[in-house]
């Protein structure tokens, strides 16, 4: 297998230009660290851990592999100043972000050496990190799951390549080494994917629930604001149609009683996750109802994700989830995905020879 050497693998030191996303309960040590061990960049997802229960993550990731391995971080949570210390103190190599991080936090990290790997959705928002000095930027496509927005990879990618002079990262329909050629064509410097990766043998996720998702075709990952209010990707099913049925005070008493359990969950106190809400509110400028509404996601992902309960929580997913049949191990993915992508390029070679022919 040929490596493919980009500003991505240079930076993060990785073999292979391949992220593997930090999604909330599925992107723990087990799944962080074989992605790490395949020679992708393996990133934990640390918003649903407590600061304690994140560097116990850390430092077993850390036991399992000697490779580079990132931390995701929420910007606008209370603590991020603290959780920014623990990836410090534990040495990972890469902090990425789901909102924009602040000035601060990117300077604070690159001082210590961390790279800095935000997410965004909009040319704007890259072009603003980029200006605080983020290192790189992962792009996702509406194609992505979980919470996206409204412009396609393929349009997106190659605006946010031609607006800032940083190393970017597609997401967002990405699956197989067809799709990495395909964003390197772009000026991608590599790809992101979530829910491939969630669909492996590395993947806590419970069988049964992988295997709603190996069931689904494209038509049945559908976009939807009725969990918190802001548009989010995931499998239709009966669970989501219900929601979608019940009006908004059904929804906010619902949001009450998940924010209770989310905040025993992780540990935290009402006076904190107040704190959180308000930072929320200011960061994304979301109102209150959504705000509180804010607080389904992680029961709601964690009741499926990590309990196998499909009829009492939901499903983020990419709509690559429609084209997926296996559940192979990180190794045999990425190592797929890399023959798949010198085979493309082989092939466009060839093509190239017998027109100069």
């Amino acid at each position: 297998m040929r490596p493919l050497t980009t500003a991505l693998t240079e930076l993060t030191g990785v073999r292979h230009p391949v992220v593997q996303t930090g999604m909330g309960w599925v992107a723990g040590p087990r799944l962080v660290s074989a992605t790490a061990e395949a020679g992708a960049l393996g990133i934990l997802a640390s918003a649903t851990m407590s600061a304690g229960q994140l560097r116990a993550a850390v430092r077993e990731v850390a036991s399992r592999t000697d490779r580079p391995f990132g931390v995701n971080l929420r910007a606008d949570a209370g603590d991020a100043a603290e959780r920014v210390r623990i990836i410090v103190e534990e040495g990972v190599r890469v902090a990425s972000f789901a909102l924009a991080p602040s000035r601060e936090l990117i300077a604070r990290l690159k001082d210590a050496g961390v790279v800095v790997l935000p997410t965004v959705g909009a040319r704007r928002h890259a072009e603003k990190v980029a200006a605080w000095g983020a290192d790189a930027v992962i792009v996702q496509g509406t194609e992505g799951g979980g919470h996206t927005g409204e412009v396609a990879t393929t349009v997106l990618l190659p605006q946010v390549v031609d607006a800032v002079d940083i190393p970017v990262v597609a997401a967002g329909g990405f699956h197989d080494g067809r799709g990495l050629v395909a964003a390197l064509a772009f000026g991608a410097a590599g790809v992101a994917m979530g829910t491939r990766f969630l669909l492996t043998s590395d993947s806590t996720v419970p069988e049964a629930v992988k295997a709603r998702y190996l069931a689904a075709s494209v038509g049945d990952v559908t976009v939807t604001r009725a969990v918190d209010g802001l548009p989010h990707r995931m499998l239709r099913t009966d669970l989501v149609a219900a929601l979608e049925r019940s009006g908004r005070p059904a929804a906010l008493l619902r949001a009450v009683r998940h924010a209770a359990a989310f905040r025993k969950q992780a540990g935290t106190g009402w006076a904190r996750t107040v704190r959180d809400g308000l930072a929320m509110k200011r960061g994304a400028g979301l109102t209150w109802s959504q705000v509180l509404l804010a607080a389904n996601t992680p029961m709601m992902l964690r009741a499926a994700l990590v309990e196998g309960r499909t009829d009492a929580g939901v499903m983020a997913s990419g709509q690559v989830a429609g084209v997926i049949e296996d559940l192979p191990s990180c190794a045999e993915l990425v190592g797929r995905i890399m023959a798949e992508a010198t085979a493309t390029l082989d092939g466009l070679g060839r093509l190239e020879r017998d027109g100069a022919g």
